[in-house]
């Protein structure tokens, strides 16, 4: 049997859960969510695995950058990546890391992205089925008219994040010459 080693990672965020399988970061969810169960036999099912306690190379990397991200210190991620899901929502995950840091976007224009706008639906549902947040920045997804919408961590956490991230884009200085 296969095993994807696992680790919880409480954070001022909340409690994320942290999964790896052959070197390479398969979850970093949060432990509380409502879609747990689905989101773990979903991983489990693809690899034909099962959850082992332990902590890994990059189990360990992906908690250093998270505090440093944190701490407004990190706003891109080097962590090799396994997206488990179906090829639209690996291309919808893929266009989520391509939103900024700091900047926001919205489902219509993910869809758009994807160059289905009738996809609007199925591109949040795909959001939301994303295993790896904060480094696939699914936080960053706003509605169209600019409010918070759902967030596997809950919205108080997603408005924390987005804060965090525009706070450090605005202390930055800027240099003219």
């Amino acid at each position: 049997m296969n095993t994807i080693e696992i680790s919880k990672f409480k954070t001022a965020y909340g409690e994320l859960l942290l999964g790896s399988y052959e070197n390479k970061l398969c979850i970093c969810d949060w432990y509380y969510r409502k879609m747990r169960n689905q989101i773990d036999s979903r991983i489990k099912s693809a690899l034909d695995a099962e959850y082992l306690e332990k902590e890994s190379e990059v189990i360990t990397e992906t908690k250093k950058q998270l505090n440093e991200y944190f701490l407004a210190l990190r706003k891109e991620f080097n962590i090799p990546l396994l997206l488990l899901g179906t090829p639209f929502q690996i291309k919808v995950w893929e266009a989520l890391q391509k939103v900024s840091y700091g900047k926001t976007s919205s489902y219509l224009k993910l869809s758009e992205q994807l160059g289905n706008t009738k996809a609007v639906r199925a591109v949040a549902t795909a959001n939301g089925a994303n295993a790896i947040s904060i480094i696939i920045p699914c936080h960053r997804i706003i509605g169209s008219t600019g409010s918070l919408v759902g967030y596997a961590g809950g919205l108080s956490v997603k408005e924390r994040l987005l804060e965090l991230e525009q706070q450090r884009n605005n202390n930055q200085l800027k240099l003219t010459l």
